[in-house]
C-alpha cells in the first residue's frame, strides 16, 4: 500500500491529536511523496483525468494514464484506456501518444486499421503482467519492466485508477483485460501492495479464472491488511487521496480481504522488512517495510518466501528483489543456493500439528 477532511470537522479546528497518530500522518505523507517521485507531476487537467483537446487531437501526448485511467485492451504495445470519470475510451501506442478518443468501438476500429497498415502479427508466447498498487501506476516497475524485457519477457503494465473505485471495481478491469490477451499462451503476474489484492479480487469474482496464468510474484502485498490503515482509515486525509480502495485496506476480519481467495496457481512472496523486532515504523507491530507488517504479508500456500531491507514503496526496484523475481517466473523459487522456504497451506499446517491427548 503505497499505497482523507472528511469527519464533520476540519483537522486545523481539532485541539488534541494524540503523538503516535501525528508520526502516522507523517509518515503516510511520506509513503505519498515517495510514490509520486517515480511519477511525473501532472498539469490541473490531467488531475481531473482530462486532457486538452481529448476528443479533437488524436496525435497528442499523454502521460500515459496514471491514476484516473484504466487499461481494457492490449495489443503488444498499444492499449485501450477507459477515463473513470467521463467513461469514454482512448487509443494509445507504446510512446503513449493518443492516436483515437471516443467509444470503444471506434478506438478498436482505429487500432485494427493500424494492424492491417502496419501488418502487425498476432500476440503470442508467454506475457508478464505487472500490477502496481494504490495510488502508483505501471511507470513505478520501471527497472523491473526493464529487466524482464532484457531477459526476453513480453511485458504489459496494467494501469487502473486505484484511488478512484473498489478493490472490486479495479479487479474488473483486470478481468476485461485479459480477454483480449489472444494468442497469448502463458501468462505469469508480478505485483507491488495493493496490486496482488486486484488480483485476488479478481479471482474471486471471475466466473472462470484464466487457465494460462502459471505463477505470480507477490512484492509487499498486505494479504492479512495493513494495521496502518486501521490507524489512519478515518483521517479526512486519508479517505481523500485513497478513496474507496484505501478503505479496504484494513485489518477486519469481515473485511474484503478476509474474503479473497488463495491463488490455486503457483505464487511466491516477497516482504521488506529490517530485521529488527520493531522495524521501519514504530507505529506496526513487529518487524514491517514501513506501510505493511512482515507478517501481514504472509499467505498460506506460497511455494516461496523471501525478505530484503527495503520499504515498501521501493521494492519493486531493489536489485534483489529484481534477481528473485526472475528466478521465481522461470523456477519456481527465489534463490539460487537455498531450497524454497514455502508458507503451508492451512490444510496442511494443521496436518502437521501434533495431536493432543
Amino acid at each position: 500500500m503505497a499505497d482523507t477532511f472528511g469527519d464533520k470537522e476540519p483537522l486545523m479546528t481539532q485541539q488534541i491529536f494524540k503523538p503516535k497518530l501525528r508520526l502516522a500522518s507523517l509518515l503516510l505523507l511520506c509513503c505519498v511523496t515517495s510514490s509520486a517521485t517515480a511519477q511525473t507531476i501532472e498539469s490541473p487537467l490531467s488531475a481531473l483525468g482530462i486532457e486538452p483537446f481529448e476528443f479533437e487531437e488524436p496525435d497528442m501526448q499523454t502521460m500515459g494514464g496514471r491514476l484516473f485511467w484504466g487499461d481494457v485492451y492490449f495489443f503488444h504495445e498499444w492499449k485501450i484506456q477507459q477515463n473513470v470519470f467521463t467513461k469514454h475510451f482512448r487509443l494509445l501506442n507504446g510512446n503513449d501518444v493518443r492516436k483515437a478518443s471516443g467509444t470503444y468501438g471506434e478506438c478498436l476500429d482505429t487500432l485494427l486499421e493500424i494492424r492491417k497498415q502496419q501488418k502487425l502479427e498476432p500476440m503470442k508466447g508467454k506475457a508478464v503482467i505487472l500490477v502496481h498498487g494504490i495510488i502508483r501506476s505501471s511507470k513505478s516497475f520501471d527497472k523491473m519492466r526493464k529487466r524482464l524485457v532484457k531477459e526476453g519477457y513480453q511485458v504489459f503494465g496494467f494501469n487502473y485508477p486505484s484511488t478512484r473505485v473498489p478493490i472490486t471495481d479495479a479487479s474488473k478491469y483486470l478481468e476485461r483485460v485479459l480477454t483480449t490477451f489472444e494468442g497469448v499462451e502463458e501468462i505469469d503476474f508480478v505485483v507491488h501492495s495493493m496490486g496482488g489484492l486486484v488480483v485476488r479480487c479478481y479471482l474471486m469474482n471471475c466466473e472462470k479464472p484464466d487457465p494460462r496464468i502459471k505463477r505470480m510474484v507477490m512484492l509487499g502485498v498486505p494479504n492479512q491488511g495493513a494495521g496502518i490503515a486501521d490507524k489512519v482509515q478515518n483521517w479526512p486525509l486519508f479517505k481523500m487521496l485513497y478513496g474507496p480502495a484505501g478503505q479496504q485496506l484494513v485489518t477486519d476480519s469481515e473485511g474484503l480481504i478476509s474474503k479473497l481467495p488463495v491463488p490455486e496457481f503457483e505464487f511466491g512472496i516477497v516482504a521488506g522488512a529490517r530485521g529488527t523486532e520493531k522495524g521501519f515504523n514504530p507505529l506496526i507491530p513487529g518487524d514491517d517495510d514501513g506501510t505493511v507488517e512482515l507478517e501481514h504479508t504472509k499467505l498460506p500456500g506460497a511455494a516461496d518466501f523471501m525478505t530484503v531491507s527495503a520499504l515498501h514503496s521501493f521494492l519493486m526496484g531493489h536489485p534483489d528483489v529484481i534477481n528473485s523475481t526472475m528466478r521465481f517466473l522461470e523456477e519456481g523459487r527465489f534463490r539460487a543456493d537455498l531450497p524454497a522456504q514455502p508458507i503451508p497451506a492451512k490444510q496442511e499446517a494443521q496436518e502437521s500439528q501434533p495431536a493432543t491427548e
